[in-house]
Formats: structure tokens, sequence, C-alpha cells
């Protein structure tokens, strides 16, 4: 069998699931939640991973464009990077928020990828190990920090599944299935995706953010001056929607002006997705308050932090915990995550891999079944146009997304009525195997929007 560590190319054999994985899978329906989502679109069992590849039970070999949503920004198992958690596993694992060499080396290595106007009045803080988490102490932090209740969010976000996270969630039908937990959050329009009929898509920015000016500056607005306004740079979940400069900038204009902290919530962006360390970094603002996750460890070893302003460090001692903020094995990866940045310039090869996925899938554009194809970086989403042939929207991505994993590439769906094919490959994947990637996904798209013959009535 052909080590995954030197596959270029995915290999899928049968129907899926095979029976060994298909053994497993019956197990796991039996014993674990409802809540189960992948093993639904992805109906296979994992025997082992190596960089941008998985290995099934029954020996089928994928290219894995999903990278545990995002975590695995060096792929599965980096060697390097599994050695630092494996040394450090000998020495110590466990620490709450006790200082350590590990944790230092961290901090420091975090701490130095900020833009250098940023380092010498920020704090960083280690919550629970989940971007939700991450929210959550944020919020809270604006709120102890400012005496305030109300918290701005855009349509389409996404924060996470804890009850902050979902009263913070724009998607309602899919994201947020049960009551809001949180009262005093309110919804404004987000830059891009979800132009309302009969409104100029070219002006939509500018109408968009001068709602948000009014609501917020006008007595008669309605809306009390809140704790903090949350937004992602780029919505991931929403559709890889990327805020154009001018809506961000003037977002940060007003909440600067106002005295409301900016949180951006760089959960799925940062640690380099975009092409920068932080995307913030690409429009030229500064927020109070960052929160990050996903790919800090670069192996999928929980860590969460904030990292905010000084002025706004009022906590009192044991004001916000968690008990495995203290990930030591996590610490000793992403130090060395942040290490393998540098050498082997992976944000160079994160604009250079976005450049050539930007040029392969402009043929697209001029696909009536596709609506758009955006995104940054290595953090990419082609829009799917409702068919005609009586098949919804939804329905058409999920073929396209069976379609690709047939021929062997894992993606995932995201915006609205999951109609976004969403691509997030390892930051190091290699031009070779991100070409075979794409074409599948063309294939996969081109195949499945060819429109069937209309239901007869």
């Amino acid at each position: 069998m052909t080590s995954l560590a030197a596959t270029t190319r995915p290999h899928v054999t049968g129907p899926l699931p095979g029976p060994r994985s298909a053994e497993l899978l019956a197990r796991q329906e039996q014993r674990e939640s409802n809540a189960r989502v992948y093993p639904r679109h992805f109906p296979f069992a994992i025997a082992e991973a190596a960089g941008s590849f998985i290995r099934d039970l029954d020996g089928n070999v994928f290219i894995d464009f999903l990278a545990g949503a995002g975590v695995l920004s060096f792929g599965h198992n980096h060697p390097e990077l599994v050695a630092a958690a494996t040394e450090q596993m000998g020495v110590f694992t466990h620490g709450l928020d006790m200082p350590s060499p590990a944790k230092d080396a961290f901090t420091s290595a975090q701490l130095a990828m900020l833009p250098a106007g940023m380092r010498d009045h920020v704090k960083i803080q280690f919550c629970g190990p989940t971007g939700a988490n991450a929210v959550d102490a944020a919020i809270k932090l604006a709120k102890t920090a400012t005496g305030r209740g109300d918290i701005i969010a855009f349509s389409g976000g996404f924060h996470g599944t804890t009850h902050a996270g979902m009263a913070l969630t724009g998607n309602v039908s899919m994201k947020r299935p049960i009551a809001n937990g949180m009262p005093g959050v309110h919804f404004f329009p987000f830059s891009s995706g979800g132009v309302p009929a009969g409104v100029d898509a070219a002006t939509w920015d500018t109408t968009a953010v001068a709602l948000l000016e009014q609501a917020l500056t006008d007595p008669n607005g309605g809306i009390a001056l809140p704790a903090a306004v949350i937004m992602e740079m780029v919505q991931g979940e929403g559709g890889v929607n990327p805020a154009s400069k001018e809506f961000a900038q003037r977002v940060r204009r007003l909440t600067r002006e106002l005295g409301i902290p900016l949180i951006v919530d760089e959960v799925q962006t940062g640690c380099g997705r975009t092409g920068t360390w932080f995307a913030f970094e690409q429009y030229d603002i500064e927020p109070d308050v960052i929160v990050a996750s996903k790919a800090l460890s670069g192996m999928g070893l929980p860590v969460a932090i904030i990292i905010y302003h000084e002025r706004l460090d009022v906590w009192a001692p044991g004001a916000h915990t968690g008990t495995f903020r203290g990930n030591q094995l996590a610490f000793a990866a992403g130090t060395k995550a942040v290490e393998l940045m540098h050498r082997d310039n992976i944000l160079g090869n994160v604009r250079a891999r976005g450049a050539q996925v930007e040029s392969r899938l402009a043929a697209l554009a001029d696909n009536p079944a596709v609506v758009d194809v955006r995104g940054r970086g290595l953090m990419w989403g082609i829009e799917l146009a409702p068919p005609t042939d009586g098949r919804s929207v939804t329905e058409v991505a999920e073929e396209v997304q069976a379609h690709a994993l047939r021929h062997g590439l894992i993606v995932e769906l995201g915006g609205r009525a999951d109609r976004v094919v969403r691509m997030l490959p390892p930051l190091n994947v290699t031009a070779e195997v991100l070409d075979v990637a794409l074409d599948i996904l063309v294939e996969a798209i081109l195949a499945c929007t060819a429109e069937a013959p209309a239901k007869a009535a």
C-alpha cells in the first residue's frame, strides 16, 4: 500500500461506505448522538491520514479540503508538529493558567505575529479550548469593561454553537435552531451577500454600513449604545463572504468614535488562512479584541485565545476561567507552527495557491449555474444558482459534494441554504495536489449543474 506521505492523487474504488467503514458507521449510529454531522456527508471511517490525504478503512484515499473545518493548517500529522507535541507530552501536559516555558514561548510567538503597532499594548487571555469559548470570553470582556449589555452582530455571521455563540449567529434556520438564549443582540446587514431585491448591489456596502451608522448615532434609532460590535472579516460558514475594505473601515471608524469595542472573530480566518496571519491586516484596521482558535496549534490540538487592547483588561482574578485553558501540547505545537510559517514561507504559499484557485475557477464565472466564485488565500466558495428542473439549490450543492467525494475530494457546504461549495485546504498544500482537487471540483460542478428535464406537473 502506497504511503500517504508520498501520495499525490486520490483513489476511490467501489461504493461508499465500503464494508469495513460501514461496520463502524453502523455502531456509531447506534451509540452516538443524533447531532453528529460529517459522517452523514462523508460516509467512511478513517484509518490514517497524512498531509492533504485521508485513507479510509477500505483503502480509499481522499484529498481532504475540509482539513478539520480549517483546524489542520499544516495538514494531517505534520511530523515536526507531532514531534513537538510528543516531546512536550513527556514533560508537562496540563497547567490551568500557570506559567510554563511552553506557554511563554507560545505567547511570545502569537504576539510577534501581530502587526508591529499592536504588540506593545495588548493582553492575551487563554479561555476554554474552542472558538465558541473564545467568543463567549470576548463578549463577556466587552460587557465587563463597558458596563453595557447589547451586542451588534451581522446577518450571515457565525460565531459558534454555545448559547451566546448562537445568539450572535445570523443563520436562524440552520445554525440557530433553538430560541435565542441571550437577549440584546441586534443584527445589521453585512457587506456582501443577501442584497435585497430592488437594491443596487454596487452600492450595497455603502447602504449597509449607513444603516448601522444611523441606528447608533440617531437618538431615535432605538438601540442603546452597545457593549461591542462583533464581525468576521470573511464570513466562513456564511458562504465565504468577504467584507469590503470600505465597509470594514467605516465600521471601525464608527465604533472608535462611539467608544464601542470592535471584536473581530478570526476563528476561521486566522493563522494565515487568508494570506495574512489575521484577515483584518488586509483591511488596514486595528480591532479592540481578536478571537482566535481553530488553527493555533496547526494540528488540531485544542486551544483558544482572545487578544485585546490593554485598556479593556478589567477582569478581577478568576473573573473568567476554563479548565482546559492550559493545554501544553497545543502550546508546544503552536510555537513550532509559527516557526514553520516563517521557515517555509507558508503565507507566500497561501497567496500563490489562492491565485491558482482564482485562475482555475475563473471559467466558472460564465456558467449560468454559478452565481459567484469568491475567496481569499485558501478560503474559497462557489455559490450555486437555483436550478429550474425541480431540484432545490441545496440538493444540487449536496450532489456536487457527493460527486466530488466519489472522485476523491472532500469539500464542505455553507451559506444560504448550503448553496456554497467551500474549500479549506491545508495551507501548505502543493500546486500539484491543488490542481488535481480543482479538476475534480470543476468536473463535479459541471456534471451536477447540467439540469435534468423538468419534472412533469
